[in-house]
């Protein structure tokens, strides 16, 4: 009967730690990647609700023109 000293079943539990921890790694940051909603900055949309509001009467053109003075 052979003898094993043991040193392989070492290094295997190592290298299942690691391939199963870069496994999850993966699937969290893919979930990550795709979970976040798109970006715009906040100079775009504060914008662009000033230009809807001005459009829909809520706000006179004195308003918007703060407004948009105010984002610059």
């Amino acid at each position: 009967m052979p003898m094993y000293s043991g040193y392989g079943m070492g290094f295997g539990m190592v290298f299942m730690l690691l391939f199963w921890g870069v496994i999850i790694l993966g699937v969290i940051v893919f979930i990550r990647q795709f979970s976040k909603p798109p970006s715009r900055s906040e100079e775009e949309s504060a914008h662009s609700i000033a230009a809807r509001r001005y459009a829909g009467g809520e706000i006179n053109i004195e308003e918007f023109e703060r407004i948009k003075h105010n984002l610059k």
